[in-house]
């Protein structure tokens, strides 16, 4: 069967980008006529080339810089329960190769076939996150689909993202299926930990530095450790379970501290906690002489937009100077950013300005970005948001 979307036109000579692989048409490449403007934000349309040559199906918002997402360069395609089904069933055999346990990101957006669409599991409980328009609209089909292949027993809709407002759709949180008022338990790199979904930053977990938190537990065994903008623990826990002879954990968020607390306890770990913020605790531990064998800095965004970009490269600069003060000659650090607007370059460069403010000197031993289950899409290069930088230092 042919599906009967109403068709989007390309201007004369913006296809290119599309036909080389990109998922995106922006409002400016398009036909913006009257009929355009009068669809849905989120429909499913077909582009069509100047040409008059078809080249796929995607999601259209009229009222959005990025205009169609595609999701299919079948220009037959229909875009039903089923089809998201199949893109499900795709990404879980991917993440049952990579995870022996059902813990991870289970659609990555563009990089999984459903651009705007975020879903992370924890076990038999998952959160939802519809990004774009599109997603929104598909969103009973999307549950749908989650229940034929993996039949969660708790769903929860987590779209607050900022991210939301450009494509003219409101915040809201809301469970659709089981209970989630308490926190529920994940399993990372073999370490037991509790999420709060209901409550929790972003979809309650953050499982993209899952290889950054193994990497440093596995310099962690008989070190010192403390981990600033620790949130759950999951930098500090893991570190504890490798062998370090002490940890500390450093957050704003007293419930973020008890959730880790109680993860550790789960362990059989010993944990220190202790609530603050983090440019003032690394000040105050540096004015006392402390040191660590391991230092962590894995903060929120400093970057949240353009307009930021200055002033958060001064933030990830200070945080640098500040954490290398504390790391014991020999020892590691972890920094990390997580803006997407900040490229790795500008980090790397303000990381290096960071260590020579504070007088230190080292080595670079892993420059990396998010774990497996945080696909990217090629010819989005821009979604490598996340970045870490692991050093030693003299």
């Amino acid at each position: 069967m042919i599906n009967s979307y109403p068709a989007i036109i390309l201007q004369p000579g913006r296809s290119r980008r599309l036909r080389a692989g990109h998922p995106w048409v922006y409002s400016n490449e398009l036909v913006m006529d009257a009929a355009a403007k009068a669809l849905p934000p989120g429909g499913l349309v077909r582009v069509i080339d100047a040409g008059d040559e078809p080249l796929g199906v995607a999601t259209f918002n009229p009222h959005s810089l990025i205009a169609c997402r595609l999701l299919s360069r079948d220009p037959a395609a229909l875009v039903d329960q089923a089809f998201i089904a199949a893109r499900l069933q795709s990404a879980l055999d991917l993440r049952s190769l990579l995870y022996d346990q059902p813990c991870y990101r289970l659609i990555h957006a563009e990089a999984d076939g459903l651009g705007g669409l975020v879903i992370d599991r924890f076990f038999d409980a998952v959160t939802v996150e519809a990004n774009s328009a599109g997603m929104e609209l598909l969103l009973p089909d999307i549950l749908a689909a989650l229940d034929a292949v993996i039949a969660p027993s708790a769903i929860l809709v987590k779209n607050d993202s900022p991210v939301r407002k450009f494509e003219g759709l409101e915040l809201y949180d809301r469970v659709v299926k089981g209970d989630l008022s308490q926190p529920i338990e994940l399993i990372e790199n073999g370490c037991r930990f509790l999420a709060d979904l209901a409550s929790g930053q972003k979809t309650g977990w953050f499982f993209d530095q899952r290889d950054n938190r193994a990497a440093v537990a596995a310099l962690s065994n008989g070190r010192s450790v403390i981990d600033f903008y620790s949130y759950a623990g999951g930098f500090a826990l893991q570190a504890a379970r490798a062998g370090a002879s002490r940890v500390i954990a450093v957050d704003r968020s007293e419930g973020s501290l008890a959730l880790a607390t109680q993860s550790a306890q789960l362990n059989g770990l010993t944990l220190e906690t202790v609530r603050a913020d983090a440019f003032a605790e690394m000040e105050r531990l540096a004015a006392a002489g402390q040191a660590f064998g391991v230092v962590i800095a894995d903060p929120p965004a400093f970057v949240k937009n353009k307009k930021d970009l200055a002033s958060g490269a001064k933030g990830y600069r200070k945080m640098t100077r500040l954490a290398a003060q504390l790391v014991q000659p020999g020892g590691f650090l972890l920094v990390a950013s997580c803006s997407h607007h900040m490229s790795l370059e500008n980090f790397a460069e303000e990381v290096r300005h960071g260590l020579g403010n504070a007088r230190r000197e080292g080595r670079i031993l892993r420059s990396a970005g998010a774990a497996s289950d945080h696909p990217l899409h090629p010819s989005l290069p821009e979604s490598a948001y996340l970045k870490a930088l692991l050093l030693q230092l003299d």
